[in-house]
């Protein structure tokens, strides 16, 4: 993918700083948190629409639609691509590290 999702957040985030009229990524921000949230949320429920049929296009679109808000959703919360890479990074470290079978719950 290049660099273009920190290219995509660096967008975003200069929209947060220097906010441009008639931006959409202007008016989530002016909106806050709660809707960037409704968003994200919105956009996840129509991924899983999607993965659900067989339109790969739509599947695709709707992939970047959510990519977008979560980029968003970090802008808002200070969150650099970077920070998450490092996270991604170190969990990739345990792969094959498998989780174990979680206790069973007793009815009281």
């Amino acid at each position: 993918m290049e660099n273009i999702l920190n290219e995509l957040y660096e967008v975003i985030n200069n929209r947060k700083e220097n906010q441009e009229e008639g931006s959409y990524t202007t008016y989530l921000f002016n909106k806050g948190l709660d809707k960037i949230l409704k968003k994200v949320g919105e956009e996840s429920t129509e991924v899983i629409i999607a993965a659900k049929g067989e339109n790969k296009e739509e599947q695709i679109e709707e992939l970047c639609d959510l990519s977008y808000h979560i980029l968003v959703l970090m802008a808002q919360l200070n969150i650099k691509p970077s920070e998450v890479e490092k996270v991604l990074i170190e969990r990739r470290k345990k792969i094959g590290n498998l989780k174990p079978e979680r206790a069973k719950v007793e009815n009281l």
